[in-house]
């Protein structure tokens, strides 16, 4: 048995817990409320298939929402209701044997509800590890706040392996992005994915700053998921900013007016995840990755693919650096 077959039969919880490993990860989105369960099947061997040779740890299920009250900017792609991510998420973990880390969107539904989801995800999807996620906008019908959330899960009988989002560009601009993960974490969150990084300096800087506080506060940090995602059209760029990715105007123009904007992204991905590495692994930060394509396009799914395996080699390559000291 080699070494990665071994570890692919460790829970999440116990690669999530080895600060001396990378964990990583394929991000996806559930099939339109539409799709059948027989095209759900498909749509799943499919992804897997374009999976089978890569070591992973498992795949991220998002939880899609409209966000349009977020901001004013009308949505670059039409918002389309998907199958419940947890029904993907099962099917995705039968198929692969692998774990799966299914989003949850808490705004919509009360208490009473989240309870009774809580009890269905682990009882009847068997699925153990979950993020929560909070309404994209202080406005609107807020049914249940992201801390009102964390005290259920908390107060919830079964072992939630419980994540976070966390959001470099709130630190840009707040300062307090590491306060906000502190404080998710004193509410029972054990690791944070992150947005799509195109900004490495504001990733550093949000890094940087909560490693020096829990350094401070003798607390040790938790595992920080980063994700990346190609981009290969001036269309896919604007959905990103929409998103509230930031993407500075230099590295905006590098992609769209590069003769292969797709390659050009996979070079800016890498040149990223170089310099998060150098200034944050000494701080003793444990690290994973999880690579998405934001659209179906076949290109950009091909070239995340692509991504996966080179920053996963790099980021192999660095802790087995720093294992050597």
């Amino acid at each position: 048995m080699n070494e990665w077959t071994y570890t692919m039969h460790q829970t999440l919880r116990d690669k999530f817990a080895d600060p001396s490993r990378g964990v990583y990860f394929i991000g996806t989105t559930p099939p339109r409320e539409s799709t059948s369960d027989e095209q759900m099947q498909e749509i799943a061997e499919k992804l897997l298939g374009r999976l089978a040779a890569l070591e992973y740890d498992g795949l991220i299920v998002y939880d899609i929402q409209d966000e349009s009250a977020r901001i004013d900017t009308p949505r670059p792609f039409p918002f389309k209701r998907t199958r419940d991510p947890r029904e993907y998420s099962r099917l995705i973990s039968a198929l692969s044997d692998r774990e799966t880390i299914t989003y949850k969107s808490v705004a919509q539904r009360d208490r009473a509800d989240f309870d009774k989801w809580l009890e269905e995800t682990w009882n009847d999807f068997n699925l153990k590890n979950v993020v929560l996620v909070g309404s994209p906008s202080s406005d609107g019908d807020i049914r249940l706040p992201l801390p009102e959330a964390y005290k259920a899960i908390g107060a919830n009988a079964h072992p939630f392996h419980l994540g976070g989002v966390t959001i470099a560009e709130r630190h840009a601009t707040k300062g307090n992005e590491h306060e906000r993960i502190l404080g998710k974490q004193e509410n029972g969150v054990e690791f944070f994915v992150s947005q799509a990084v195109y900004n490495p300096q504001a990733t550093t800087d949000l890094l940087a700053s909560y490693a020096r506080t829990c350094r401070e506060r003798g607390i040790e940090p938790k595992r920080i998921v980063l994700t990346f995602s190609p981009c290969g059209s001036a269309k896919t760029l604007e959905f990103m900013e929409w998103l509230g990715i930031s993407v500075p105007p230099a590295t905006r123009w590098r992609i769209l007016d590069a003769e292969n904007p797709l390659l050009e992204s996979i070079r800016i991905c890498q040149n990223s995840l170089d310099q998060i590495i150098e200034a944050c692994l000494p701080l003793g930060l444990p690290l994973g990755l999880n690579i998405e394509s934001l659209t179906n396009r076949k290109e950009e799914i091909d070239a995340a693919i692509q991504l996966y395996r080179l920053l996963k080699a790099t980021l192999d390559l660095k802790l087995a650096e720093q294992q050597l000291g």
